[in-house]
């Protein structure tokens, strides 16, 4: 660890000595005014740089209009024209090209690649459950975007994309622990102007998009854009050809939050709206904003990547306790898929011997005579061929990553809107008061059969109704001749919602169908200042208090009553007697098996609502030098934190609900900003510690996924982005990121149920954490050539290497993502009068797959993961006017 100490202060101390040896000819922005460098910046800002050097990139990180390269935080920008020659068109697939980001589209199980798993300096979040809230804050034009399902948003005519790195609790508040992603789309232009354009691509690619701006009084204008996608998958679900798949329950005749069974998974099929109204005053613009995002696509694209059947578990073993189909030991006895195979295998006497008959009998309970499916008990051995059933095993492995004998469910449906008022009001020179008012509504549903095969035995389905209210006021300003800029505001935000989860195992054998309720209401106030009192050094002073309150409750049941079943406590035809006596102990089969409701004798999860508050104060500290024009180093300590919550997939009885706590980070950067050469090299780096406590995480506990507090981590790391403008017309971005992040203890309840295993590395002091690659590398070059006609050629080429990474807590063997090198590149065509542009491109050229997330449930037997998309073409027209 010592040499990557060494390694950052000599990148930072290698970038103040080339700042020390550009003294000897001091530059000045154009037209600008050395004492005054964000007067420079706004007019250097609106176009690139005379010379042929690097342009200037305005950010609002900080709340207020400012260039880049003067904020004194590490900060990914990108423009929109940036991000459409990239062919970027969502957030995940900005992941490539900011150092110590990684974005994926989709999080285990969660079967929707609208759902956004983020990663920023080895702190996120890759869940989507609603207990647990994201570890990076997506915000659009300033309105923060609370769950992870919609937050993949497609870039749709956006000004930039700014990602901040490190805790942003200061400024931007809720759950950015790890950092901010701010998304700030275009406003209204003062003439009439339509820009618009198709794309055609690989797997019958239909792109279209547009916007308009329509000026309507001098004061009054108003912007509208439009979106459309549709693509078919690049997996394809091929049939199984033995007959047997046949009898096997439909996928239907188990609950679910919808049924549909595409015949390709991973495609697209969803349209986007938004529009923009803005009124300029001389004191007061007024900005009314609205989006509407509407899809119906197949889900993620779903492999098998292996089986588990033979694993040793506690039920129907050799040696059960008296009158019980359970074995303490867990050594004689099958876990769910282990218990199928020997259910259909094993005639009447072996099923017998283990009492074994109302696990293998009628898979329900009296409750809901409608959802019984029928015994399974020796169908395979008992002299009738036409009730056979197909094992679960390796058997559904198709050896492409591409195809899948799958025959469940694959769908993902999403509304998604929302509204929202700027006002900004001058009352007094150098004085700004502004207020975001926004409200928001998401409904999602999506489907997963995660078992790749005609069985039921891993399906998957959930719905979500969220809507979220917030209120911002920012009062913002300058004092003593702009030397002091502060920034006071609070904040309101409150949350309402469910998310039903309902999953299939083993044929029925476990049938989740969870309903939660989840209620969030925070209180903010913050400030920061930034002074300047002399031109070579700078102070930054900020802090946010935070009080928020939680209310859930959980309905977690089991449609099936497998403890029941277990324990001896029900019959073959699948009835269970909860008020009947439990065989270990004189009580009744409820209070024996631990079931806590007697109003609901299925019902796993405590009822009545749960509540937690948390108060936290964040603050901020930084300091600036600025040793020559543009040039600044800085140094800052600040700290994050994100709330905790309750776990919620459990599937065994619990007396209580079970909580987790709040998340906390403390960091402390340097770093340096810097343009040299005329402009033509900008050199960024920063180097980096932080102390991650109380790490909030998803580790398997037989067959639940659950949250838990996993312990702590050190993260070190340093990143470099450079842009170099070597020629007229070339330019070339690039970044290094390099980070440690690794264990510094580990909780003794997590270490006893992710101990290293045949399957899985396990979690320890040292590991390292998921999602975190140790190094990332991006190369851009783009080459704007002006032919003879008056056209223009634009040549451009990525190229993005990063190291592996672990894509789970628990560190599964088949689910780490390898090392990658990923190439993407275009030629585009404008025409003499820019009034079109033709683009040819390609994605992932040298065809590299990795595996973007997965799940293992060895309790289930089935380990599942989406595979990267292939090598991709695309031709794009666009046209302006």
């Amino acid at each position: 660890m010592r040499h990557v100490t060494r390694a950052a202060v000599s990148i930072i101390a290698l970038c103040a000595a080339t700042a020390v040896h550009a003294r000897i000819q001091p530059q000045t922005q154009p037209g600008g005014d050395p004492a005054n460098p964000q007067a420079a910046t706004a007019e250097a800002a609106a176009r690139p740089a005379e010379t042929g050097g690097v342009p200037d990139i305005v950010v609002t990180a900080q709340k207020r209009s400012e260039n880049v390269q003067s904020v004194p935080i590490a900060i990914s920008a990108f423009t929109a024209n940036a991000l459409q020659e990239r062919g970027v068109g969502s957030i995940a697939q900005l992941s490539g090209l900011a150092p110590n980001v990684n974005l994926d589209a989709g999080t285990p199980f969660s079967g929707s690649p609208s759902v956004l798993s983020a990663y920023i300096r080895g702190i996120g979040s890759d869940d989507f459950a609603f207990n647990i809230d994201p570890g990076v804050g997506i915000y659009v034009d300033g309105v923060y975007l609370a769950r992870s399902v919609g937050a993949n948003q497609d870039l749709l005519d956006v000004e930039r994309v700014e990602v901040l790195k490190g805790p942003q609790g200061t400024l931007f508040g809720r759950n950015t622990i790890g950092g901010a992603i701010s998304v700030v789309t275009r406003d209204p232009g003062d003439t009439f102007r339509v820009k618009a354009d198709v794309t055609t691509g690989s797997y019958d690619l239909l792109q279209a998009r547009g916007t308009a701006d329509l000026p309507i009084t001098d004061d009054l204008a108003a912007a509208l854009t439009f979106g459309v996608k549709t693509r078919t998958g690049y997996m394809k679900r091929i049939p199984y050809t033995d007959p047997l798949a046949a009898n096997s329950a439909s996928y239907t005749g188990f609950p679910s939050s919808g049924y549909s069974s595409p015949t390709d998974e991973g495609g697209d099929n969803n349209w986007n709206l938004r529009g923009k109204l803005k009124w300029k005053g001389d004191h007061v613009t007024v900005t009314l904003a609205g989006d509407y995002t509407r899809e119906n696509s197949t889900g993620l694209a779903n492999t098998l990547l292996g089986t588990a059947g033979n694993v040793p578990g506690n039920f129907a073993g050799t040696a059960n306790l008296p009158g019980t189909a359970f074995d303490p030991t867990g050594t004689t006895g099958f876990l769910f898929a282990g218990l199928y195979n020997f259910c259909i295998g094993a005639n009447t006497a072996q099923i017998a011997a283990r009492n074994a008959q109302a696990l293998c009998g009628v898979r329900g309970t009296q409750y809901n005579t409608a959802l019984h499916q029928q015994p399974i008990a020796g169908v395979n051995v008992d002299g009738n061929p036409n009730n056979n059933l197909l094992p679960y095993d390796n058997r559904f492995l198709t050896g492409n990553k591409d195809t899948s004998y799958a025959t469940g469910n694959d769908f993902s449906r999403m509304t998604s809107y929302g509204f929202s008022g700027t006002v900004e009001w001058n009352p007094a020179p150098n004085t700004t008061l502004k207020s975001i008012t926004a409200y928001r509504q998401l409904d999602w549903r999506s489907g997963v059969d995660g078992d790749g095969s005609p069985l039921n035995f891993l399906q998957l389905s959930f719905a979500m109704h969220q809507w979220q209210f917030s209120q911002e006021v920012q009062l913002l300003g300058t004092l003593f001749d702009d030397k002091l800029h502060y920034v006071l505001g609070g904040y309101y935000f409150k949350e309402k919602g469910g998310l039903h989860d309902y999953v299939t195992f083993a044929e029925g054998l476990l049938q989740v169908d969870g309903p939660n309720a989840l209620e969030t209401q925070n209180y903010a106030g913050f400030g920061q200042i930034d002074y300047r009192p002399i031109p070579l050094f700078g102070v930054t002073l900020g802090g946010r208090y935070t009080r928020e309150d939680k209310q859930f409750e959980g309905g977690q049941q089991d449609l099936n009553g497998f403890n029941y079943k277990l324990f001896g406590c029900s019959d073959a035809q699948g009835n269970i007697t909860p008020n009947g006596p439990f065989p270990l102990a004189p009580v009744t089969c409820q209070q024996g098996t631990g079931y806590p409701d007697p109003a609901n004798p299925i019902r796993v999860y405590a009822p009545g609502v749960n509540t937690q508050s948390f108060e936290n104060f964040s603050p901020k500290v930084g300091v600036q030098l600025y040793p020559i024009d543009r040039v600044m180093a800085y140094a800052s300590w600040s700290k994050g934190y994100k709330t905790g919550g309750w776990t919620t997939r459990l599937t065994n009885p619990q007396p209580t609900a079970q909580p987790f706590g709040p998340e906390k980070a403390t960091t402390w950067e340097i770093g340096i900003k810097s343009q040299f050469l005329d402009r033509k090299l900008q050199l960024n780096a920063a180097a980096f510690t932080t102390d991650y406590q109380g790490i909030q995480l998803n580790f398997q506990q037989g067959t639940s996924p659950t949250i838990r507090n996993a312990g702590d981590a050190r993260i070190r790391g340093v990143e470099l982005e450079a842009v170099v403008a070597p020629a007229r017309g070339l330019v070339v971005n690039a970044s290094v990121g390099f980070i440690d992040a690794r264990y510094t203890s580990v909780l003794p309840g997590v270490v006893a149920v992710s101990a290293p295993n045949a399957f899985q590395a396990g979690t320890f002091v040292g590991a390292d954490l998921p999602k975190t690659p140790k190094w990332k590398i991006n190369v851009s070059p783009r080459y704007e050539a002006h032919l003879g006609n008056g056209a223009t050629m634009i040549l451009l080429a990525d190229w993005t290497h990063a190291t592996s990474v672990w894509n789970d807590a628990q560190r599964t063997y088949v689910l780490r993502r390898p090392t990658i090198d990923i190439f993407n590149a275009s030629v585009a065509y404008r025409e003499p009068g820019g009034k079109w542009t033709l683009t040819a491109g390609g994605t992932n050229i040298t065809g590299n797959r990795y595996l973007t997330t997965g799940n293992e449930n060895i309790s289930d037997g089935v380990f599942f993961g989406t595979y990267s998309r292939p090598a991709e073409w695309y031709v794009r027209l666009g046209v302006s006017f």
